[in-house]
């Protein structure tokens, strides 16, 4: 079996996909915003015919620098670093890995768009890449609507399947049962080949949505860079984290009824993280916030000048995620591997484990 404390060490393969696990794009954006500060190239691609409904998941044309016209798939790709690193056995209690320029060697990235179908075989094939290229340990990003406020600190859950993984990082497993997304069956997957898997989710503002959504985006990679002792650079995240959370500001302020519900969702946040917070008394506010909201999600920005703001949508109760194929999804996330954790259109208890674990009804 192999040690938890591998999970710092070694070979990391970072993963997201677009669709049902990447509300507000911000699982699949971390990725991406990784891919742009290492020097990685293409290790793998999937076969698209093998994986993809292109009635759901279109191609899309577009041209390049010289005016060609070409066609992008769907698909899933694998990238790794020019110069990787010999593979370690063990790490030292005082080792720590850093991204930088000289040595960003540790760290690979899967990203693409979660299949249509055969999804077996689709993780059977990503997996057979990863140990080709001797990945230790698997870490997989999601983010999923919650009725949380924008204006507080992104909730965060972490959780692993391992026992090993959890005594050395001091993460819990989740007790989630229900349908899953396929972050969840690739996880259950690698445990099966002895590869120890970790899931970090966050919780995105069911009520606006944006594309990316750069503060969901940033609370993944402070918990990576926290659980697995790297440091990422941020570029201008943090900046755009702001704009993001000021252009909705702008929107609530134009609208007394989001305004309202913002400050109930606020309220609840603030009682279940007060030092003095006790048992009854999250259970007092939570029934408060059920008779004032009757149980159902507040408003969404869907007026017009939500829809003119840029880069802010109406938010969607129906899906986990803020971005899916054509096709209509009815899977709800699963907690067990770290999925997505509650229907979208429940409210959760905000009890203290609760508001930390995205995936509870």
């Amino acid at each position: 079996m192999t040690d938890g404390r591998d999970i710092l060490g070694g070979r990391l393969l970072v993963v997201a996909f677009e669709g049902w696990n990447d509300a507000g794009d911000a699982a699949t954006g971390a990725v991406r915003m990784l891919k742009d500060q290492l020097e990685l190239e293409p290790l793998f691609d999937v076969d698209p015919e093998l994986y993809f409904d292109f009635q759901f998941n279109r191609p899309v044309i577009s041209a390049d620098a010289e005016g060609r016209k070409r066609l992008t798939w769907p698909s899933a790709t694998l990238y790794g670093p020019t110069n990787p690193a010999e593979p370690l056995s063990g790490l030292a209690d005082d080792a720590e890995m850093r991204i930088s320029a000289s040595n960003n060697d540790n760290i690979y990235l899967l990203v693409g768009t979660e299949p249509s179908r055969s999804w077996k075989a689709f993780c059977a094939e990503l997996l057979d890449a990863a140990l080709t290229h001797d990945i230790s340990a698997i870490i997989c990003l999601g983010s999923m609507l919650a009725d949380v406020p924008h204006t507080r600190p992104i909730s965060v859950f972490t959780s692993s399947e391992s026992a090993e993984v959890r005594q050395a990082l001091d993460v819990e497993r989740s007790s989630y049962e229900g349908p899953v997304g396929v972050l969840s069956a690739l996880s259950d997957a690698a445990e099966i080949l002895d590869i120890p898997t970790l899931s970090i989710w966050a919780s995105v503002p069911h009520y606006v949505q944006h594309s990316p959504s750069p503060k969901a985006m940033l609370a993944l990679i402070d918990k990576l860079e926290e659980l697995v002792d790297v440091v990422i650079p941020r570029g201008d995240l943090m900046e755009q984290a702001e704009e993001w959370e000021q252009t909705i500001n702008s929107l609530a302020s134009d609208d007394e009824e989001m305004a309202a519900y913002i400050k109930q969702l606020e309220a609840a946040r603030d009682t279940v993280e007060a030092p003095e917070a006790s048992g009854e008394a999250i259970a007092r506010e939570f029934e408060r916030y059920l008779r004032t909201s009757d149980g159902r999600r507040g408003p969404v920005a869907g007026s017009d000048d939500a829809k003119k703001a840029p880069g802010v949508v109406a938010g969607d109760d129906a899906r986990p995620g803020a971005r899916q194929s054509d096709s209509d999804r009815t899977d709800k996330p699963e907690k067990s591997q770290g999925d997505s954790p509650s229907d979208a259109g429940e409210q959760a208890s905000p009890d203290t484990d609760d508001e930390n674990d995205p995936e509870k009804d």
